[in-house]
């Protein structure tokens, strides 16, 4: 990577209606905030193509719309194995979706797939839980804990790469 290269980061749950494109928009704010904008590109993905071109989920959009997040304007698509070569940090929401990761991941690039919650150790959760089925409370929960991993990832990419 040269350093005029921005640093480019993907984030992935099942269908990129709910978790994934909750994290884009935390992390593209916070990215904002912090100036950034320039060295840090974000995108998300969904590892199923349920909803592929469909908005975020309402609940989603609400959500982040409540606490000053817009991701009114992302739509969903579906992982390809070229994000491997395009994106320096591919993170899954969870388990599940790692595995579905694992087995698209080109050979050699296997050092860029983690789960996003390895970025909030205070925590001690291994993964972003799925709040579609769920009441209102669980995306409140989800944006909470993506807010935090956001903050540890961008330690992170400031720690490796600017």
């Amino acid at each position: 990577m040269n350093a005029e290269d921005p640093v480019r980061i993907l984030f992935v749950c099942m269908g990129n209606i709910c978790r994934s494109p909750t994290a884009h928009g935390v992390f593209r704010r916070l990215v904002i905030d912090e100036g950034l904008s320039q060295r840090i590109e974000i995108d998300s993905a969904g590892t199923h193509a349920y909803h592929i071109g469909e908005p975020p989920d309402r609940r989603a959009r609400d959500t982040a719309r409540m606490r000053g997040v817009d991701i009114g304007d992302l739509r969903a698509r579906l992982v390809k194995p070229d994000d491997f070569v395009r994106f320096h940090y591919v993170l899954a929401m969870d388990r599940d979706n790692y595995g579905h990761l694992t087995r698209l991941c080109p050979k050699g690039l296997e050092d860029r797939l983690r789960l996003f919650m390895e970025f909030a150790p205070e925590l001690g959760l291994h993964e972003v839980p799925d709040p579609y089925y769920g009441g209102q409370r669980g995306f409140e929960q989800v944006f909470d804990m993506v807010e935090s991993a956001a903050r540890g990832l961008l330690l992170d990419i400031r720690n490796r790469y600017l």
